[in-house]
């Protein structure tokens, strides 16, 4: 095992950090990170908003359901799935665009959005800083998209907020590699390997929590699959004219 390996295990959530802004060039090295994450084709179909403005992150943070740790914090970026940029390009050349409607074109700018994002995260923490995706900012797409001037053929994903953690803490354990790892076909897992994960996970938030939370991974996941979340969204990506062929 080396030492990127580890950082990687030892991942975990930070949602306490220092109000200390993070530096030009902490920031220049985040982003020059992000970009060098591989993308489609060459494509880089997305763009990232730093977001140093308090007003800004204040009305962020409501959005994503009070989440204090979108202003506190070093820097927060919005990750975006950003084929505006292909379109102006397409126009400059007098070129279709058509394909920029289609469902392979929108998962391309996601997936792209997606791994730079992910770069950036680990870039991050190489450099002692702590990270917390926020997919809470899609609570309300278009309010979002409007107050970072985001054009139609582009829709901000989440945010990720890095800063100077105020916090010690633990990864959270995850399944067994043998329920995420399939070789060569998808093979449904025997029901009771998960039951076994439970344990781990009620033992996890027992001792997190003091006692407060005892809670079974599935438990968790059947609660949150039987609440349909955002069903705003489906149309607001479609006004953005993405995904839509």
């Amino acid at each position: 095992m080396n030492q990127t390996i580890e950082q990687l295990l030892g991942h975990y959530s930070v949602r306490e950090f220092e109000d200390k802004p993070l530096s030009e060039e902490q920031i220049k090295l985040l982003v020059q990170s992000a970009q060098a994450a591989s993308t489609s084709n060459f494509v880089q179909a997305y763009s990232i908003i730093g977001v140093s403005d308090k007003s800004i992150r204040a009305e962020l943070s409501k959005i994503a359901s009070n989440m204090g740790y979108v202003e506190k914090t070093g820097q927060f970026f919005v990750f975006v799935a950003d084929l505006a940029r292909n379109k102006r390009i397409a126009e400059a050349y007098k070129a279709s665009a058509d394909s920029l409607e289609t469902t392979e074109k929108f998962l391309v700018s996601v997936i792209d959005a997606a791994l730079a994002a992910q770069n950036m995260a680990v870039a991050a923490e190489s450099m002692g800083l702590g990270i917390c995706y926020i997919g809470g900012i899609r609570n309300d797409s278009k309010k979002v998209s409007d107050l970072l001037h985001i054009p139609d053929y582009a829709i901000p994903l989440f945010g990720l907020t890095v800063g100077y953690p105020l916090q010690n803490s633990a990864p959270k354990p995850r399944m067994p590699e043998s329920l995420i790892y399939h070789e060569n076909t998808y093979e449904a897992k025997d029901k009771e390997l998960y039951y076994a994960y439970d344990d781990i996970i009620r033992d996890y938030y027992k001792e997190r929590t003091g006692g407060v939370r005892v809670e079974a991974w599935t438990e968790q996941i059947a609660k949150g699959m039987s609440k349909p979340t955002r069903l705003d969204l489906k149309s607001f990506i479609e006004n953005k004219h993405l995904g839509t062929k």
